[in-house]
This record gives C-alpha cells, sequence and structure tokens, in this order.
C-alpha cells in the first residue's frame, strides 16, 4: 500500500467537512397560534381511561378491536361529524390474515390543503394499553371536539367551535402497535393524499419521560425542518424540555431507515410528519402500559402541545412538503447532502489506494482474473443461503406478515424456532463446505498470487462501497470502517496474529454500530441479531 498517497488524499476529506460546517442553518418556526388554548385536560384524561377500561385487549380482528372502532366513531359523531370507516385487511405479525379499520372525520376547511392528526387505538393485546395508545386517542378525541360541529364542552356546555383555515383530517388508525398498518392503508387509499401539507401523530403520551419529538421515517428523508422547529416551540412554550433523537441516532435512521411510529410511511411519501410522545424510539412494554401508570399531567401537556402545533400549522404559511435530508441539532440543521458529500470523500483515500494496487499489479503481472473468478464460488454460496430463506419462509418456518415494522413486543421477535434455525444452520454448512472445496489451495500458495487475493477483495469492497453511494450513501456509515481497516491487512501479513485479528475485527465495526442501536436504542438486548433477520423475513 502506498502510504503516503493515502495520508495525502485522506486530507481532500477536510474540503466537505468545511462545506458542511457552512450548511448549518436555524429553521424557522412557525407563530403560536392566536386563538386562547381550550385543550380540556380533564376531558382527554377521562377518555383514555375508559377507552383502556371500555376495551382492554384491542387487538386488530379481535372483538376489543371492533368495540373500540365503534366507541371512537360514536364520539366522533357526537361532536357532529360525518364519520367514516375504512375497512381493510392484512397480515399481522402473529395474528395472521385479519381485517383492520380506521376511523375518520373531517373538519373542513377554506384551504385545499389538508392537516392530518392521528393516533393508533389498538394495541398488543397483553395489557391494557393505557399509555399506548388510549393516552393517544384521548387527546386526538379532544383536539377533534374543538373542531366538532356541535362545538362542546367535555362537560357538555355548549361553545363556538373552531373554524380551520385547512381542512384538518382526524384519523384513528388501526394496527399501528404492529407497524403502522393504519397510517400506510391512510396513505395508499384516501382521496386527500394528493393534498397532505403535514401530520402529526400522537403515541404514548401519558408516560413518565420527556415528551420527544420522532421524525425516522422509512426511506432516508426527513420533515420539514420547519414543522420539526414549530413541533419543539409548542413543548417549550409549555415550560418543558423536549426531548429527541441523538444526531448520532439520527445518522444512523437515515443509514437503515426504520422507526416504530407512524410518521415513517408519511415521511418515506415525501409529506411532512412528526410524532409526540413520552417514549423512546421503542413504546412503552406492554407490562408496564397499566392505568395506574397513566400520568394525567402528561397527558395534559401533550395535548397542549399538540393543539399549539395544530394550531401554528392551520394559521402559519404553507409547509413546502421538504422532506430532503438534515441532522437536526437543537434549533440547528445540517444539510444531509453535506454530510453525504463527507461521506463520499471519506472513500477517496481507499479507492486511490486500491487504484494504485490494482496498477502496481498490473505493472508486474502479477494475473487478477483467478482470484476474481474465485467470487463466482463465494457468491454461489451466498446465493444458496438467500434460496434456503426463501424456501424455509414458503414453509412457514419464518413468521410471514406485511413489510412493515415489527413491534418488538409481540412473541415473534424474539421467538427463535429452534428446529427451522438448525436445520436452516445444517443446510448453510454443507453449502460453505462444498463452496470451500473449490477455493482450497491445490499447491503451495505464492506471495504474488496472495496479493493477488487480497487486491481482488479490495477491489470488490470497491463495488459495494459504489453500490451503497448508489442506494443510500448514508449507509456509507456501515461500510468505511471495513474499508479502511481491511485495506491495511496485506500490509499486515507477516505481524503478529493479535495485530491481524484486530484490524479484521475492527472492520467490522458497521454492522455492530447497526446491531447496537438495536440492541440499545430499542432496548432488544441479545435479540437483536435475529429481530434483524426478523424484519428481512
Amino acid at each position: 500500500m502506498n502510504a503516503r498517497a493515502y495520508r495525502g488524499t485522506a486530507l481532500l476529506v477536510a474540503i466537505p467537512l468545511l462545506v458542511t460546517a457552512f450548511t448549518i442553518s436555524r429553521p424557522e418556526s412557525l407563530p403560536p397560534p392566536t386563538f386562547p388554548a381550550a385543550f380540556d385536560d380533564v376531558g382527554a384524561t377521562q377518555t383514555a381511561r375508559e377507552l383502556a377500561t371500555v376495551a382492554p385487549a384491542r387487538t386488530p380482528g379481535s372483538l376489543g378491536a371492533d368495540v373500540a372502532a365503534d366507541w371512537v366513531a360514536d364520539r366522533l359523531g357526537s361532536f357532529g361529524f360525518r364519520v367514516q370507516r375504512d375497512r381493510f385487511r392484512a397480515t399481522v405479525p402473529g395474528q395472521g390474515r385479519v381485517g383492520l379499520e380506521n376511523v375518520i372525520a373531517v373538519s373542513p376547511g377554506r384551504s385545499p390543503q389538508v392537516l392530518v392528526v392521528m393516533a393508533h387505538r389498538d394495541n398488543l393485546g397483553t395489557g391494557q394499553g393505557a399509555n399506548d395508545n388510549a393516552s393517544g386517542t384521548g387527546v386526538l378525541l379532544e383536539l377533534a371536539r374543538g373542531y366538532g360541529l356541535r362545538g362542546t364542552t367535555s362537560t357538555g356546555q355548549e361553545r363556538a367551535p373552531t373554524s380551520p383555515t385547512h381542512t384538518i383530517v382526524f384519523v384513528s388508525t388501526d394496527g399501528g402497535a404492529f407497524g403502522g398498518f393504519g397510517a400506510a392503508r391512510f396513505l395508499e387509499s384516501s382521496p386527500y393524499r394528493a393534498r397532505l401539507a403535514a401530520a402529526v401523530n400522537l403515541v404514548a403520551v401519558g408516560g413518565p419521560g420527556a415528551l420527544r419529538v420522532e421524525i425516522a421515517g422509512d426511506r432516508p428523508r426527513s420533515p420539514d425542518a420547519t414543522l420539526v422547529q414549530t413541533a419543539t416551540a409548542s413543548i417549550e412554550r409549555l415550560g418543558l424540555v423536549p426531548a429527541g433523537t441523538s444526531p448520532a441516532g439520527q445518522l444512523i435512521d437515515l443509514a437503515f431507515p426504520f422507526s416504530l411510529y407512524e410518521q415513517a410511511p408519511f415521511i418515506g411519501s415525501g409529506i411532512p410528519a412528526v410524532t409526540l410522545t413520552t417514549s423512546g424510539p421503542r413504546p412503552p412494554a406492554p407490562e408496564m402500559d397499566t392505568l395506574d401508570r397513566l400520568l394525567d399531567r402528561r397527558v395534559g401537556q401533550s395535548g397542549r402541545a399538540a393543539e399549539s402545533l395544530l394550531g401554528s400549522l392551520d394559521e402559519g404559511v404553507a409547509l413546502s412538503r421538504d422532506t430532503s435530508s438534515y441532522i437536526y441539532l437543537g434549533p440547528r440543521i445540517v444539510q444531509g447532502w453535506a454530510i453525504k458529500l463527507v461521506l463520499m470523500a471519506a472513500l477517496l483515500p481507499f479507492f486511490l489506494a486500491v487504484v494504485d494496487l490494482f496498477a502496481w499489479c498490473r505493472r508486474r503481472r502479477i494475473p487478477l482474473a483467478p482470484a476474481l473468478r474465485s467470487y463466482r464460488s463465494r457468491l454461489a454460496f451466498w446465493l444458496w443461503i438467500g434460496v434456503l430463506f426463501a424456501f424455509f419462509g414458503l414453509l412457514g418456518a419464518w413468521p410471514d406478515a406485511e413489510a412493515r415494522p415489527l413491534p418488538p413486543d409481540v412473541e415473534i421477535a424474539g421467538d427463535w424456532p429452534v428446529v427451522a434455525l438448525g436445520i436452516f444452520s445444517v443446510l448453510a454448512f454443507v453449502g460453505w463446505l462444498v463452496g470451500r472445496e473449490r477455493l482450497l489451495p491445490r499447491r503451495p500458495v505464492a506471495p504474488e498470487e496472495e496479493l493477488a487475493g487480497q487486491t481482488a477483495a479490495l477491489l470488490v469492497l470497491a463495488v459495494l462501497a459504489l453500490l451503497t453511494v448508489a442506494t443510500n450513501a448514508f449507509a456509507l456509515i456501515f461500510l468505511l470502517p471495513s474499508l479502511h481497516a481491511w485495506l491495511w491487512l496485506p500490509q499486515l501479513r507477516e505481524s503478529q496474529v493479535w495485530m491481524r485479528s484486530g484490524v479484521l475485527l475492527a472492520g467490522l465495526a458497521g454492522p455492530a454500530v447497526l446491531l447496537g442501536s438495536f440492541a440499545w436504542r430499542f432496548d432488544l438486548g441479545s435479540d437483536a441479531p435475529w429481530y434483524v433477520v426478523e424484519l428481512i423475513a
């Protein structure tokens, strides 16, 4: 390796870093609403507690789910809304093919643009679902009451209803606890989908944690920064300190787009959306989600923040529906394109070193074709793994559901099918033996041949890097450690075993970061590798 050229090229990374510093900007927040706050804390908490009592088990397709849907529809109807009920079917993790239902109410406005307020009403069925998500449903219904045609308070007193500028659609979704089925259905089938300006999702807003804003999407995008800043300001106006995902967590979410909340499909579809929650990236565990743990004070604070945010959006200027990526740093943002530029610039030292090594081998007439052909056998092994995995899926060995995020608290998320996994491992090992037989040397390997193999490996890594840039440049954070660490393995061929092993392991830091994120941020622990495999299934 030409270490001098590598070090010289590494200095070029400083240029995009400097550019990134100049892209830091401060997004503007929409002004607070002009109408006085009218959110009824008592009404919202009473509604949440009543739903958790009337239908504690609201698993999609169950009798409790039907009771909850009728109950929400009756409440919305009592406010003067003409209630729409959208019934559909989906394959839910652990439940099979079941019927689901979104309950929708519309408050017409003068503008053709539409604001969406949503909260899922289902739960996993193993607890009362008081916080997740009777609390969100209670806030949703209390907000809808203010825009209802009859304009009554929770005590039945008459008051003038709020006349919105935008059309406001209140959506009580189904299947939200199982991966956002209701939100995905609304985006698919709603007649308003072409006019959506923004969406506010309410989930687990009655817990002990700080009120936070979730902005991860199911594609490498971020919601409009003005929306995020306005949501943060709405919380700050209550004298609270808003929480959110750390910059490192946001970068991981852009590199591996994933969220358990229903703002994700909206952002992935190019519609600005945020989730207000008192939980972390993962909803509360069912055993902790009981009525005695529901905090009335926190439900009221969340409701007032949501009311303020909705009022600001309704009275403010139209959002640009900009879902370009960025990292949110409190009141400032770093543009995503600048971060991608830095990541791509970090490829330059690796590419220069590999091209230099390739040219060095060519000048000395070291043949690379046999080493490159060996990747046919390696690729055949991984194709065998993929075919096996798909075949076991067809046989029903792996759980089957729609392509939505799997809730960590369902049994299949951490349930290892031991027999199927054992058979799969044995067949994979047989494929490894067959592939390895074709790769074993038949004679002593010359130093030139060993170098040719290492050069071919680095060339393959370079191709993987280019494919990553073409699909999602943020995902380079998982690949860059491999590129820059394994580049020096040829240099260390005569070093001690512990040093070579350390460099080899350092190259696996990228996948370790991804699994560590699931293990720590989503509290999956040792189940993180299996959970990722379940996501693939």
